[in-house]
């Protein structure tokens, strides 16, 4: 275990993981005057560790690491939410732990956090547990329709996934897959894609912020516009289900819950993610307070800041294969660039993220 800062004070905010919501989590909360402690595997040297007050690199599973880290802290909030929900455990037995472990767990499995959606009568696609080659021949032979195969954990920007037809090979699809763990959906026909973020507190109130509409390419985001061109009672249902869910979990933190919006109109849930998200980068220039603000917070008991937008306005991410375009952004005028720090620029990684305001 290596740990690194001497700088102690109240109020200080603990971060589980080292990327680039970390990192902004962490400026947004020096710039409230609070410190942050950051704890990962590679927390030195890290986007997130090179802007924290502290760092702690050392396993999630390194009990003693993470009680001596909890210690050191206020309230412990994680940046991904593929954390063991036991290190979430370790830690809520010492100060308060966000955004919880149930709300972990039901984010951690696409089995777990679609039940729980449908439980509470929010539409999704159609789906089933799969768990081997049998299993997947009974979904699609139900299903008779294109669908999508995933694995049940740890997939993310369009990794662990594949597209079936009727007819397709399945034991290739499933091998693909490489999980004994996934979930097939049915595919739906969608008109666009948007996002809702809230904030809810220890207290249980809860703060919306303005819905994102988005485009993806390849399983990853490339484009945020927000607040989302849609209509009032879309974005009611959106927040409505978002604040469902977030209290089903008993939330403390930032909830963000994607939809596709069928080409019926209906609302469909895709996925859940209790912590900063991608398609809400935008609030940094463009809300009264920020995402990352907003978590800050909540989390040193600041009470809730305003959400309101400052216009329209549109993210991009640069990826890696965009880097090349880095100069020409620096100049552009009314552009936000925002870089993480990742030493690599691979393709499609996450690079960093660029923000304009589109108007009134």
């Amino acid at each position: 275990m290596t740990t690194a800062g001497t700088q102690s004070g109240t109020g200080r905010i603990g971060i589980l993981g080292s990327g680039q919501l970390g990192r902004m989590i962490a400026i947004a909360a020096a710039q409230l005057g609070i410190d942050t402690h950051v704890y990962a595997p590679d927390a030195d040297g890290s986007p997130a560790g090179a802007v924290a007050t502290t760092t702690t690199t050392a396993s999630y599973e390194d009990i003693e690491s993470l009680r001596r880290f909890a210690a050191d802290v206020d309230v412990v909030t994680s940046e991904f939410e593929n954390v063991p929900a036991a290190t979430m455990q370790v830690i809520g037995e010492i100060c308060l732990a966000s955004p919880g472990v149930a709300a972990l767990q039901a984010a951690q499995h696409r089995i777990a956090e679609k039940t729980l959606a449908a439980g509470l009568g929010i539409a999704t696609p159609r789906f089933w547990q799969v768990g081997s080659l049998a299993d997947l021949s009974v979904a699609m032979k139900a299903l008779d329709a294109p669908a999508i195969l995933k694995t049940c954990r740890l997939g993310y920007d369009g990794k662990g996934q594949v597209r079936i037809s009727p007819g397709d090979d399945l034991g290739n699809a499933l091998a693909e897959v490489g999980s004994d763990d996934a979930i097939l959906e049915e595919m739906i026909g969608f008109d666009g894609e948007i996002s809702a973020l809230l904030a809810r507190d220890a207290d249980g109130h809860i703060m919306h912020f303005p819905v994102s509409q988005n485009r993806h390419e390849n399983g990853i985001l490339v484009r945020t516009v927000a607040p989302a061109p849609i209509v009032p009672a879309l974005e009611e249902a959106a927040r409505t289900a978002a604040a469902a869910l977030a209290e089903a979990v008993n939330l403390v933190g930032l909830l963000a819950v994607e939809f596709f919006v069928a080409t019926d109109g209906r609302l469909l849930f895709n996925e859940m993610a209790p912590r900063p998200h991608n398609s809400f980068h935008w609030t940094i220039e463009g809300c009264a307070t920020s995402q990352f603000a907003q978590l800050a917070r909540v989390l040193a008991g600041l009470g809730f800041g305003d959400t309101t937008p400052y216009g329209r306005w549109q993210m991009d991410n640069l990826l890696g294969q965009h880097m090349k375009d880095v100069p020409a952004l620096l100049s552009e005028a009314g552009t936000h660039l925002h870089l993480y720090g990742k030493p690599e620029a691979r393709q499609d990684r996450k690079m960093g993220h660029v923000t304009r305001r589109l108007g009134d």
